[in-house]
């Protein structure tokens, strides 16, 4: 099987290198990249974009939101090619390590700690001490997109990114009012309801949002439950200024049903609360554009019940944390072709940890303590005209951290790009730094005798290289062909022994590989889509969260202009599964688990009424269409063939 995707990734490379495009093609395609409106969206994925600064961005809209019937980031997510999860339950993830996760090319897996940055309108969401991207409180319902970006890009989004993954929310944008309503229902007793209410009344515009879900699951204590609250309001100040409020308030909880046949080992219950505010001042000139952001991202992650390794007790981990800062981008044109951009981010992390059990012991709280960042940042792009068809762009940036607690480092960043108009051609290098978080002081203070060997520490670094080209044959296709390269070094292990236990800066990795996609119109009321990785050198060779090969695809058909019917599909090879941060990649801790493909659809109805003016679709969802046998996590097998039934009704 391999041979032969080999094989087929080699005719791919040739189709993008040869594919013969006349001038008069040329010049009559120059002004289009793909449609922006479309009967049908393209599925799985709207796109791959090459930016200027030769980086790559994967964007999946609210239209593949729905049509992928995803209810959380992971289910978004998950056939993303470059991208794989892991979780449990029906609804709800658990805790953000293995119970709920998304990793891009084997980043990610690291807990505590993070190596992909979870954001929201650029501005950083995590549970802090343990600096977790906990997925119940990344809301996909307040997204209008979501953009995945699968390196390092130091100029872009700084501390904590191997990798990242940003929530673009909803905003009314045309003058006028808007309102949704859906409502679900299916297997496991699961409910799903959503409202949303936008309107712009001249300069002023605003967006309202609530969604409820709930489920008990397909196993034994698998339930979860999502509550999620999100407002909007912005004005144009003029022409030029605008400024806005955003809000988001989520209240989860969910279950471990524990390893199959052992529920005396399940983990409890995990909760979450959390509040989220960005304050946003935007400016738009001929000769330069920017925002200035100020954020607060303030909650609880409640572990309750956990299970002690020794079975001798049950007990609570509560923490309560604060994340807060400020972020400034000014982006100039200072000369014909120049592009520079400049800023600072300064990025706080602070909380308290309490470890509740039946006897009290010394080790049972951490006060608060703050890691702060600041992090000015700098690059510099021109774009040179080869000939009327080809432009060359160079770019280069930097980024310089300087830490509260830790030695100040610098990031850099280079990137080419050449483009046509059907055709980019991009190169990249990026430097990823990952500070250790709070949790190696919380650690150190409470279980490790209040050493002060963390202050030794230094920052995770991945160098990362990326090249790629992509093509538009016309109106229709569009292909993308990435080779990318991850080297880490210093990344943090827990050692036990010699006492007392403590971080150290001893591991190293690396991953190689290819990424396809190939997303297609043949004619106006279907889009298809396939893509894929490879990764083919990976060490250590059980690096988790890295299977070789994963691919996806999916259509949307469109018929009798009302019936619409999407399908995906995907492909993952064996995995490693583990923590990162435990010696050797997860030493006896670590599993592998099946490879497995699985079927999903969605097939809905539309309708327009005339009186009262309402629109909408009723559906029909499923999973795992096949009833495969396939788990994330060892011993933790996911739900077989389900569905949902609901309606959205728009006015």
């Amino acid at each position: 099987m391999k041979r032969h995707l080999f094989w087929l990734l080699c005719v791919f490379v040739l189709l993008l290198l040869q594919y013969p495009v006349s001038a008069a093609d040329q010049k009559a395609e120059k002004p289009v990249r793909m449609e922006e409106v479309v009967v049908v969206a393209s599925p799985i994925i709207e796109g791959n974009r090459v930016t200027d600064a030769g980086t790559q961005i994967t964007t999946v809209s609210k239209k593949q939101i729905d049509d992928l019937n995803a209810q959380d980031l992971p289910s978004a997510l998950r056939r993303t090619p470059g991208v794989v999860i892991s979780r449990h339950n029906f609804v709800g993830s658990f805790g953000g390590g293995d119970g709920g996760a998304i990793y891009i090319r084997g980043m990610g897996s690291s807990r505590p700690g993070a190596e992909i940055q979870m954001l929201v309108d650029g501005v950083p969401k995590f549970a802090g001490i343990w600096t977790h991207p906990l997925m119940d409180i990344m809301s996909v319902d307040i997204a209008d997109r979501i953009e995945i970006h699968k390196g390092a890009q130091p100029v872009l989004f700084g501390n904590m990114t191997a990798g990242a993954v940003n929530i673009i929310t909803k905003s009314q944008k045309e003058e006028g009012f808007f309102t949704r309503l859906n409502f679900a229902g299916g297997s496991y007793d699961t409910f799903i309801e959503t409202v949303e209410h936008g309107g712009k009344i001249k300069n002023t515009d605003y967006y309202l949002l609530q969604s409820f879900k709930q489920s008990s699951g397909h196993r034994e204590n698998a339930g979860g439950e999502l509550q999620n609250y999100f407002g909007h309001i912005g004005h144009q100040l003029s022409d030029k200024w605008k400024i806005s409020l955003t809000a988001n308030a989520t209240h989860n909880n969910a279950s471990d049903p524990g390893p199959e046949n052992r529920p005396q080992e399940r983990q409890g219950t995990f909760k979450t609360q959390d509040n989220l505010a960005i304050a946003t001042l935007a400016h738009t000139y001929d000769f330069v554009r920017g925002d200035w952001k100020a954020y607060w991202n303030n909650g609880e992650a409640n572990w309750k019940d956990q299970y002690d390794l020794a079975g001798l007790f049950h007990y609570d981990t509560i923490t309560n944390f604060d994340n807060y800062g400020i972020r400034a981008r000014e982006v100039f044109k200072p000369w014909t072709g120049g592009a520079l951009t400049a800023g600072a981010d300064w990025d706080c992390t602070s909380g308290t940890v309490t470890i509740d059990r039946e006897l009290s012991r010394p080790d049972s709280y951490f006060s608060r303590d703050t890691f702060r960042i600041l992090s000015p940042h700098l690059s510099l792009g021109h774009e040179f005209n080869l000939t009327k068809q080809w432009t060359l762009i160079p770019s280069a940036g930097v980024r310089y951290y300087n830490h509260s607690d830790f030695d100040a480092r610098w990031a850099p960043q280079a990137g080419l790009v050449l483009r046509d108009p059907l055709t980019d051609i991009h190169l990249f290098y990026g430097r990823g730094i990952n500070y250790p978080g709070l949790y190696v002081v919380a650690q150190s203070n409470m279980f490790w005798g209040n050493n002060v060997r963390w202050k030794d520490l230094d920052p995770e670094t991945v160098d990362h290289f990326e090249a790629g080209i992509s093509r538009f044959f016309g109106r229709k296709v569009h292909a993308d062909l990435t080779w990318f390269h991850d080297k880490g070094s210093n990344r943090l292990i827990m050692i036990t022994s010699p006492a007392p236990p403590h971080y150290e800066n001893i591991a190293d990795f690396e991953t190689q590989g290819l990424e396809a996609t190939l997303t297609l119109e043949p004619i106006k009321d279907l889009s298809l889509f396939t893509g894929g990785t490879w990764i083919y050198k990976r060490s250590p060779d059980n690096l988790p969260y890295a299977p070789r090969w994963a691919a996806s695809a999916g259509g949307n058909l469109r018929l009798f202009q009302y019936l619409k019917i999407s399908l995906d599909t995907t492909y993952q090879d064996s995995q490693y599964v583990a923590n990162n941060r435990s010696l050797n990649y997860g030493g006896t801790s670590i599993a592998k688990i099946d490879g497995f493909w699985i079927l999903n659809g969605k097939i809905s109805w539309e309708f327009k009424l005339p009186s009262p003016k309402l629109r909408g679709d009723v559906f029909l969802a499923g999973e795992n269409l096949t009833n495969v046998n396939y788990a994330y996590k060892k011993d933790y097998p996911m739900p077989g063939i389900n569905c949902l039934l609901g309606v959205n009704i728009k006015f």
